[in-house]
């Protein structure tokens, strides 16, 4: 098995350290807040005083932390302790344009530097579930690909271009963070109309919103905009939801009434509600 570094145990970090070290894997671990990486010892997992300490004679380094500064400034503390031959594996959530320059710094410097970021919790990563995304050279990817795998039950490769997986993972976070947007919205709703958020979530169950965005989804990106809802009787709606909130904060539907009320007086009413990505499909 395999010698590996996790630099950054947080929630998703030390769930990761502790399924490697679970799989057999020799595993030393370092985090700002040491108590955090002692809490891994029952299951094997070494704890390290700095990041220099924790890489030393590492095959891989996984990289959990919190941003792009973060990056930076623990690989650097780390660095004259990595081999020549070790690969780092970042999981972490960062700017797609830092994380390019990043990734052609550190290719030209010699150090082998892959950008894997992921969907998935703590729980998922204790159970190899989730998905995993990976951007980098490919030479780098099929040297780690199998170890990977390990780790998730999806492994997606997004090529050469180093800033695909953490493009990628915006958009899914975008997705996430929406949806619980409008979800809050949809309560907020509720609670106005006396209705208990048990069973306004049951509504949640009566649409295939997987079906839903997969062909909403194709047809904005192609700039298909015939309508079938159109925006004018969407925004009337969205009208509706508004007054029913009444003064309560709403997280996402102001937003979009604003928006839909700028492409109306651009002559977009007609159009189908998706025409919101207008824009965004439409200017390249």
């Amino acid at each position: 098995m395999a010698n590996i570094a996790f630099l950054g145990t947080g929630l998703l970090g030390a769930a990761f350290a502790e399924a490697a070290a679970k799989r057999g894997d020799t595993v030393t671990a370092w985090n700002r807040s040491p108590e955090k990486v002692l809490a891994l010892a029952p299951f094997g997992v070494r704890a390290a005083t700095t990041p220099l300490q924790a890489v030393r004679g590492a095959q891989r380094i996984h990289l959990v932390l919190k941003d792009d500064d973060s990056v930076e400034e623990v690989l650097a503390s780390a660095r004259e302790g990595i081999a020549a031959d070790a690969i780092v594996i970042d999981h972490t959530t960062t700017l797609p344009t830092r994380t390019a320059a990043r990734a052609q710094r550190y290719l030209a410097e010699g150090l082998n530097y892959l950008h894997c970021p992921v969907f998935m919790g703590p729980a998922a990563a204790r159970q190899a579930q989730g998905t995993m995304m990976v951007a980098g050279p490919p030479v780098l990817f099929e040297r780690v690909q199998a170890d990977l795998a390990r780790m998730t039950s999806r492994l997606e490769y997004f090529g050469e271009r180093s800033d695909l997986a953490a493009v990628n993972k915006l958009f899914g976070n975008a997705m996430i963070i929406g949806v619980g947007a409008v979800m809050a919205d949809v309560f907020t709703m509720a609670q106005a109309s006396d209705v208990s958020p048990e069973d306004a979530a049951r509504l949640f169950g009566f649409f295939d919103l997987n079906a839903m965005v997969a062909v909403r989804g194709a047809n904005m990106a192609k700039g298909n905009f015939t309508p079938s809802f159109e925006l004018s009787m969407a925004r009337k709606d969205v009208g509706l939801m508004l007054a029913t909130a009444g003064d309560r904060p709403l997280a996402a539907l102001p937003a979009v009434a604003a928006r839909m009320d700028q492409l109306i007086a651009a002559g977009h009413g007609a159009q189908d509600s998706s025409v919101l990505a207008i824009d965004a499909v439409t200017r390249r």
